[in-house]
């Protein structure tokens, strides 16, 4: 079972109809037990760090997001939900990070010739032939984005992709189970659904 954590920020339908369509069980929820005894959980995310974190915390799901990740089960952050896996953000004013990947998230530099935010199809670039999420995936896929921000891992190694948009950022994160991707899988057409198909067949660690 994947539970997809409700807080009242993502794209929630649309990512848990792309998982469905690999025969992907799974369970829209916002009930902490019910995220902490999933197989996999997937973090979507649209709008402001602040208000997001304080949605978590306020629901009191964060211990559960813990849980599944200390017990090595695959969990996947999109978009916002990837910027909340670091320790802070210039986003936000008041709080941090779930501090789950150390690093933080930044935004993209008001120049000429880039508009923010970064909205739109650009391509992968990748770092590592090992990410699981990344089977299959031939280098230079495109994907979809819309962010204003973008995370800056402290280790390199944790950097799956890059995307060139103003400079080059991390586009796909890794670590051991637990995965983040700054684009949208579920409106990435072909290349969003390889990606969500190779979540949905990571065994657990």
């Amino acid at each position: 079972m994947i539970a997809i954590i409700d807080y009242g920020m993502g794209n929630i339908h649309s990512v848990q109809k792309a998982l469905q369509l690999f025969g992907a069980q799974t369970l829209v929820t916002n009930k902490d037990k019910e995220i902490a005894s999933a197989d996999k959980a997937v973090l979507p995310g649209v709008g402001a760090f602040d208000d997001a974190i304080s949605e978590l915390k306020n629901r009191k799901l964060v211990p559960a997001i813990n849980k599944l990740i200390k017990e090595k089960k695959p969990f996947l952050g999109i978009c916002l939900g990837m910027q909340l896996l670091f320790e802070r953000s210039e986003e936000a004013k008041e709080s941090g990070g779930l501090g789950i990947l150390k690093g933080e998230v930044v935004k993209f530099e008001e120049r000429p010739g880039f508009k923010v935010p970064h909205i739109g199809w650009n391509q992968l670039l990748k770092s590592s032939d090992k990410c699981p999420l990344l089977k299959n995936m031939p280098d230079g896929s495109f994907v979809y984005f819309c962010h204003s921000y973008y995370a800056q891992p402290q280790a390199k190694q944790a950097v799956a992709a890059t995307c060139d948009y103003e400079t080059n950022f991390a586009a796909i994160v890794w670590r051991e189970n637990v995965y983040g991707v700054q684009f949208h899988p579920e409106k990435s057409q072909e290349s969003g659904l390889k990606i969500l198909k190779n979540f949905v067949d990571i065994n657990r660690l």
